[in-house]
């Protein structure tokens, strides 16, 4: 597999990692943005699955976001922000290239591991190019980014004028 894959990254930064998935576990649903063939984003709801160190993204057949995927891999998919404004778990963004799967015997045990029988899908596992993690410390934003290249950023900004600090 890809060395930039969930489990790299929950390798490298666990305790990132865990915040990461369990805001994911808080809802079902995510917003998931991809490349038209024009270029301009599209925007749709998916659900993410974490299994086998990898991240999942399924797609009904021939859905616009699969056709999307296929020719251009790049994505962005963005947490569900909850019921209201709050989040306490922070926001959360993970980008990346979604790969694929094309193999009967995998694609099958992907279905059967899922507990549901197999149907037309399309299954792509997700390679990492990057990571964010924003949340709320006392009056400061603070934004926690990770890529494979440059590891784990943390930025704090204030309310007021003085400029961002990475710590």
């Amino acid at each position: 597999m890809t060395t930039n894959n969930w489990a790299h990254f929950a390798a490298a930064e666990p305790e990132l990692a865990e915040a990461v998935r369990a805001r994911f576990g808080q809802y079902a649903h995510h917003v998931l943005a991809t490349l038209r063939k024009d270029g301009s984003p599209r925007v749709c709801g998916l659900n993410a699955t974490f299994r086998g160190g990898e991240l999942w993204l399924g797609m009904m057949p021939g859905s616009m976001k699969a056709l999307d995927l296929r020719r251009d891999p790049r994505f962005a998919l963005h947490t569900n922000p909850g019921a209201d404004e709050s989040m306490p778990d922070g926001d959360v963004r993970v980008s990346g290239r979604a790969v694929e799967i094309l193999d009967p015997p995998e694609l099958h045990r992907f279905a059967e591991e899922s507990g549901e029988p197999p149907h037309p899908s399309h299954l792509f596992r997700v390679e990492l190019t990057e990571v964010v993690l924003t949340g709320i410390d006392g009056d400061d934003l603070v934004v926690r980014a990770w890529t494979p290249a440059a590891g784990l950023r943390t930025i704090r900004r204030g309310n007021d004028d003085d400029p961002a600090r990475e710590e």
